[in-house]
Parts: structure tokens; C-alpha cells; sequence
């Protein structure tokens, strides 16, 4: 059984810095991604990290903010979050799945969710 806990949101003001973690469960996949949801708004990629080599992809969004990272020992990834903007306020989720490679910014690509933690940036 997959199972995936997030950790660690919360509330920080503007220019503030948070880090998620992702906790992971059962059977490891290739790719582990972030998402995020604000209110009113569709899931959106954030970043997405291969298990096997540490490659990585973000958004223009968090490009140069963000970072993703993984720890294979503790099956647990990463987001931490520098610079945190308003705009960055939202539910953030953990995703997995079989991604294709060419789709691993489209969430319906990913087959397995945590629960979400929420992350309030105020300005």
C-alpha cells in the first residue's frame, strides 16, 4: 500500500522560508512530484524530483526559490521553499505515480496523493 504524509506548512510572511516533507510508504516509483492548489484555482505543478538520480524540474513560478530534494535512506522528500510570495499561499500535496516523461508537470499523470498541508504566506 502506497502511502504518502506531507509536513511542515504553516504560516510565514513574505520573504520567509518553510520546507515540506513528504514521507513515503510502500512501493517506491521513478518520480515524486509537488503540487499545489490555491483557493478557486486548478492543481498546479510545482516541482518534480526522479528517485533514482536526482534530476529535477520546477515551474518558471519557483524556479530559483524552490528546491527539491530527496533523502532515498528515510524515503522522504523535499520542498524547501525560500522567498515565499502571497501568491505562493495554497495546499501543497506530494505526489507519485508512472508519470510519462513528457507529462510530469500534469497531476493526472500521477496516481498516488498525500492529504496536503497548507502553507499561508502573508504579505
Amino acid at each position: 500500500q502506497v502511502q504518502l504524509v506531507e509536513s511542515g506548512g504553516g504560516l510565514v510572511q513574505a520573504g520567509g522560508s518553510l520546507t515540506l516533507s513528504c514521507a513515503a510508504s510502500g512501493r517506491t516509483f521513478n518520480y515524486y512530484g509537488w503540487f499545489r492548489q490555491g483557493p478557486g484555482k486548478e492543481r498546479e505543478f510545482v516541482a518534480v524530483i526522479r528517485w533514482n538520480g536526482g534530476g529535477t524540474y520546477y515551474a518558471d513560478s519557483v524556479k530559483g526559490r524552490f528546491t527539491i530534494s530527496r533523502d532515498n535512506t528515510k524515503n522522504t522528500v523535499f520542498l524547501r521553499m525560500n522567498s515565499l510570495k502571497p501568491e505562493d499561499s495554497a495546499v501543497y500535496y506530494c505526489a507519485t505515480g508512472t508519470p510519462r516523461g513528457d507529462m510530469l508537470t500534469n497531476p493526472r499523470q500521477y496516481g498516488y496523493w498525500g492529504q496536503g498541508t497548507q502553507v499561508t504566506v502573508s504579505s
